[in-house]
């Protein structure tokens, strides 16, 4: 008789899941492969506008300097202690405004020993007159001598000199005494007080006590070449009207317009440039002198000029402008040579053709080579000009 086998039931147990594991994994659907291409992003979009070709104002860039109109020193005329200054530092002051007032004692009571100095010397002419007309009446009776009726006649004119002499140091005297109230000299804005109150001003010099500027009109003072023909000469001597703007450090130009006033009779021996001068209105106050502006002159137009907003172009590291166009939807990066900056923007005289298009709002998060998708932009712009047909 046989002996039943035991150990059928343990591989049976063992066998039976492998064979179900590999069945299921035979019935489970085929993974997705980890390799294939993800989905292409969407280009960005990025606001754009397309160069105009327009007839622009012709204009010279200069560099220039914003000077006062009229500069005073004010300073003390006579000597004295500051009792009060009068005025509002860095405000607008008028002609003849009181600004310090100088201790008056002295200069009041000179005034009073001068008119008494006057009265004086007019009682004396009183007396001399008196006795020249009796010596000429003893003279015409013969009890008087012609040298007597002389010496009467110089003892009057001396006495007429002493009265005019008295009365000039009074007016001496009363100037003095007007001087110890300081007064503007001119119109304009006034400076900080150099003096305070308490201290003792022209006892040895004229003390500057502040100082006026006159800044409205102001001056811009800029050279040009003296090898540019002599258009500008002709425009400050009025035969032609030129058109002066002022671009001001931030790079925004001066609502205003100037007025070219005069060019320089002289040249540079040093750097061949001739000097010349511009006024420009100055209401507000907005333009302090000493400030470095740019100044562009008009001289004609300039027909088909490139011109884009101001704010498509950039700037290199090295300082060159630059700015990205879209071509077949990707960006490139173009170096530019600009010109003026008028009021249509930026002239482009070297880098860039009309038509192409050109970004102007976007391009901090593109790189060159991305692709983009152009959308009008939807700034103020116009060239201001007539666009090339």
């Amino acid at each position: 008789m046989r002996r039943p086998d035991h150990r059928r039931p343990v591989i049976v147990r063992l066998v039976l899941p492998f064979l179900m594991a590999m069945t299921l994994t035979g019935c489970k659907p085929e993974a997705s492969n980890p390799a294939a291409p993800a989905a292409e992003m969407s280009p960005m979009d990025v606001s754009t506008v397309v160069a105009a070709a327009a007839t622009v104002p012709r204009t010279l860039d200069l560099p220039g300097r914003l000077a006062s109109t009229r500069v005073a020193e004010v300073r003390a005329q006579v000597s004295g202690i500051i009792q009060e200054r009068a005025f509002e530092e860095g405000s607008l002051v008028r002609k003849g405004d009181v600004l310090f007032r100088i201790d008056p004692a002295v200069y009041k009571a000179e005034v009073d020993a001068r008119t008494a100095g006057v009265a004086r010397a007019e009682a004396t002419r009183t007396q001399a007159l008196r006795q020249s007309e009796r010596t000429e009446t003893l003279l015409e009776k013969q009890a008087a001598s012609t040298a007597q009726h002389d010496i009467a006649i110089a003892t009057l004119r001396q006495a007429e000199a002493d009265v005019a002499s008295a009365k000039a140091q009074l007016a001496r005297a009363r100037i003095d005494l007007d001087y110890a109230t300081v007064r503007a000299p001119i119109g304009g804005r006034i400076g900080r007080a150099l003096v305070t109150e308490g201290a003792l001003v022209g006892q040895a010099e004229a003390t500057k006590l502040a100082l006026i500027q006159q800044v409205d009109p102001i001056y811009a003072d800029f050279n040009a070449a003296a090898s540019d023909p002599s258009l500008l000469v002709e425009q400050a001597a009025g035969k032609e009207a030129a058109e002066v703007r002022l671009v001001l450090p931030n790079g925004s130009l001066h609502p205003d317009a100037g007025r070219l006033l005069f060019t320089d009779v002289s040249v540079d021996p040093g750097t061949g440039q001739v000097s010349l001068r511009a006024t420009f209105p100055n209401a507000r106050v907005a333009l302090l002198p000493g400030t470095y502006v740019r100044i562009q002159v008009r001289q004609g137009t300039i027909p088909g000029a490139v011109v884009v907003p101001a704010q498509a172009i950039q700037r290199s590291s090295a300082g060159g402008a630059q700015a990205y166009v879209v071509v077949d939807g990707k960006t490139a990066l173009r170096p530019l040579r600009t010109g003026a900056l008028t009021g249509a923007g930026w002239i482009v005289e070297e880098g860039l053709k009309a038509d192409e298009v050109v970004v102007v709002e976007g391009f901090q998060k593109i790189q060159p080579g991305m692709p983009v998708n152009p959308v009008p932009w939807k700034g103020a712009w116009s060239t201001e000009a007539s666009r090339k047909s």
